[in-house]
């Protein structure tokens, strides 16, 4: 809980990059999605669509942008648009949106898990690549060897692309803390030096960014710039209660608006309900649709579509684990643009910003004469790619959607996350040990120079593992990197699809066995199009057998 109140006190965030991959700066035309948007109480109580995509999220977004191009879609966002929250839109101030008590209108949901960790969920069109810190790198290769998936590597390639001539830029790094942060990772061994790059690298490298030079936001949303504009509906403040079924044949969705009224959404022949409401919603959706655990649903009264274990299961949340680190000298702020990555996918970045609160008097390391409005605050984080522990989520004794269901992740049961935990954290110190971060070091009253840690420092023997062990547990939080629940294999097939389900898919995060690369939004919206393009690569296949047959 104190890692995640110190990243909300972080509030003046101001990051400074360099030159876009994208040629967006923040303008009228980035807003150009709007005459798409459209209050749910607004939309007819029944309509049919092609395609109905549950989710306006990092995934939904590309997704339903790229159906548009052939097929007529409904896009279902449960929250606003972000300009109904200007926060979210800066750099310098979408820390504040977490500081807001969550009243059921906020860009986001806010819970707390089994393990005691508190979870955010987005909640707002673009889902949670307006809430993150927009720090964008693709997925490592052994992300898509285990993932279940045949992938078409080369259309990978051109949907990772077809995201980043939109919303993606290049880091500068050639002043401040990043810098520093950079030459600490090679100092303490973290090569070879990639420079910048936006595919995974072992080493150090600059990554990209969804925040151009002037520090304005470029999330999903901004790719339903590129939608078909007569075959693209986007509804917000709309929230699907459940899906409905003929049989084991998904039909159409029922949704409630802003004033309570009901819609139902039906899909025509061959159409499809693609579900990407993210980690958490995606499973806890199906459930409340009756695709889940018989057991489970039956203990709620509700009906049994489809007897599927799967669902809400092998659920995996990458630990974080951090030193918070007081800076003697005000620093220019800066979100994490620069990564060290170990060879087995252990991770570490840091994230800058002035000091948002007064420092109490009897804090003896702030020297003679040096105000607190003078200093500034360094986090040095770590988490790691794959994670073995897992949990599960079930819904709770309330089926009310806008409620939070129940979820464990059960962090460092699997002792091989443990162990990842603590190379990292040894590797934390040994960057706290370098030349480079020599500078950062607060001289007490007596002389001495040391850090000056805000939460608990380091352990100070790092070669006894059980110390090390104990400081990864006691410290855990979340990186908001989760993932599973509908996996592929188990509850969708390598194409997405609902098995046992027609015309259902799933698509986003939830699926995911592992957390692509060091941040996962590049690869989530990605998919998003990866899904689209080959949606509309089947579809042309069956036109093709259909017409071919009529001919016959």
């Amino acid at each position: 809980m104190a890692s995640f109140l110190l990243f909300i006190l972080m509030s003046t965030l101001h990051f400074q990059f360099g030159f876009p991959l994208s040629s967006n700066t923040n303008s009228n035309e980035d807003f150009k999605y709007m005459n798409f948007v459209q209050d749910a109480s607004e939309l007819p109580e029944n309509e049919e669509y092609d395609y109905i995509v549950i989710g306006g999220g990092t995934a939904g977004c590309p997704l339903a942008t790229t159906l548009s191009s052939t097929f007529s879609v409904l896009l279902l966002e449960r929250g606003n648009v972000p300009t109904k929250y200007p926060t979210v839109l800066r750099e310098e101030t979408f820390p504040n949106a977490f500081t807001i008590e969550d009243d059921g209108e906020n860009p986001f949901q806010r819970f707390v898990s089994e393990d005691g960790v508190e979870i955010i969920r987005g909640r707002v069109l673009g889902g949670s690549s307006m809430l993150n810190a927009g720090f964008y790198s693709r997925g490592h290769q052994e992300f898509f060897d285990i993932s279940g998936v045949d992938w078409d590597m080369e259309l990978v390639e051109k949907a990772y692309e077809w995201v980043e001539e939109s919303v993606v830029f290049e880091a500068n790094i050639n002043n401040g803390w990043q810098n520093a942060f950079r030459k600490a990772l090679l100092e303490a061994g973290v090569g070879p030096y990639n420079g910048f790059d936006l595919n995974h690298r072992i080493g150090t490298k600059i990554g990209g960014s969804i925040f151009d030079k002037e520090g304005n936001r470029h999330g999903s949303l901004e790719l339903l710039n590129k939608a078909h504009p007569n075959n693209l509906k986007v509804a917000i403040q709309a929230t699907v209660q459940k899906i409905l079924f003929s049989d084991l044949s998904a039909t159409g969705v029922s949704y409630s608006d802003s004033k309570g009224n009901l819609h139902t959404a039906s899909i025509r022949k061959n159409g499809e309900i693609i579900v990407s409401a993210g980690t958490i919603g995606s499973p806890q959706l199906l459930l409340l649709s009756g695709i889940g655990p018989k057991s489970h649903l039956e203990s709620l009264e509700l009906p049994v579509v489809l007897d599927q274990p799967h669902v809400g299961q092998s659920m995996s949340d990458n630990p974080r684990y951090n030193v918070h680190v007081i800076l003697p000298y005000q620093l220019a702020t800066s979100a994490v643009k620069t990564v060290g990555t170990l060879e087995n996918n252990v991770h570490l970045q840091s994230i800058t910003g002035f000091l948002p609160f007064s420092l109490p008097p009897s804090f003896s390391l702030v020297p003679p004469g040096l105000d607190s409005v003078n200093l500034s605050l360094a986090s040095i984080v770590g988490k790691f790619s794959e994670v073995l522990s897992e949990g599960s989520l079930y819904l709770t004794s309330s089926t009310d959607v806008k409620k939070n269901p129940s979820v464990s992740f059960n962090y460092y049961s699997h002792p091989d996350d443990l162990a990842k935990c603590v190379r990292g954290v040894r590797k934390m110190g040994e960057l706290l040990k370098t030349e480079a971060m020599e500078k950062i070091k607060i001289q007490d009253f007596e002389g001495n120079k040391r850090f000056a840690f805000v939460e608990p420092s380091l352990p100070e023997n790092l070669s006894d593992v059980g110390s090390v062990e104990e400081f990864c547990k006691k410290t855990v939080t979340t990186y908001w990197h989760y993932h599973g629940g509908c996996l592929v294999g188990k509850v969708v097939d390598g194409n997405y699809k609902v098995i046992g389900i027609e015309n259902l898919r799933v698509v986003d995060g939830s699926t995911f066995i592992d957390s692509p690369g060091t941040n996962p939004m590049a690869t989530v919206m990605m998919l998003g199009r990866y899904v689209g393009l080959n949606i509309i690569q089947e579809r042309s296949k069956l036109f093709s057998r259909d017409v071919g047959h009529n001919i016959m």
